[in-house]
């Protein structure tokens, strides 16, 4: 398992929050489906809202990924340097080739958005791949793992707030 780039993870769980709420409880897949539509129609028109996650959320269910690999070397870096070369891992253009509105959309997000595409891209990714990686353990238990506690106040020492309530002109000795 790779370990991924923390805002990489942090937009894959964001994107599944997102579709479950999208879903709702019980699951309406009537409306999650007008919402994807909705927005593969405005990103394929050229416009769309410039967030990773709306974008990523218009991919997930007409993404096909070709080099599965490459999108987790990609995935170390949020940033990345070469967003075409993350373009060429996927596509939209559907299991039988003839999504057009898919293969619309995939070209007007990498032409128009090629930083966010290449994020929404690795991001969909993450999400339909999630046991391909793993996140960093961000607990409370783990940050606290190597933490010597020196910067812990001794609880016998007085602070200066609690010694200037019995000298309030500031005259110490």
């Amino acid at each position: 398992m790779k370990k991924v780039h923390p805002e990489f993870a942090f937009q894959s769980r964001e994107l599944e929050g997102q579709i479950e709420g999208t879903l709702g409880d019980p699951p309406n897949r009537k409306n999650y489906d007008m919402m994807v539509q909705a927005l593969v129609s405005e990103y394929a028109n050229g416009d769309g809202l410039d967030d990773v996650n709306m974008m990523a959320f218009a991919l997930v269910d007409r993404i096909r990924f070709t080099d599965p690999k490459g999108l987790i070397r990609e995935a170390i870096d949020y940033e990345g340097d070469d967003p075409a070369k993350v373009f060429a891992m996927a596509n939209c253009d559907g299991a039988d080739g003839n999504d057009e509105e898919g293969k619309a959309m995939y070209a007007a997000i990498c032409e128009n958005h090629p930083e966010l595409a290449r994020q929404a891209i690795v991001t969909a990714f993450l999400y339909k791949n999630q046991a391909r990686w793993e996140d960093d353990d961000q607990s409370l238990d783990q940050l606290a793992k190597d933490d010597e506690g020196d910067d812990e106040l001794d609880e016998t020492a007085a602070g200066d707030d609690f010694t200037q309530i019995f000298d309030p002109e500031g005259e110490r000795e």
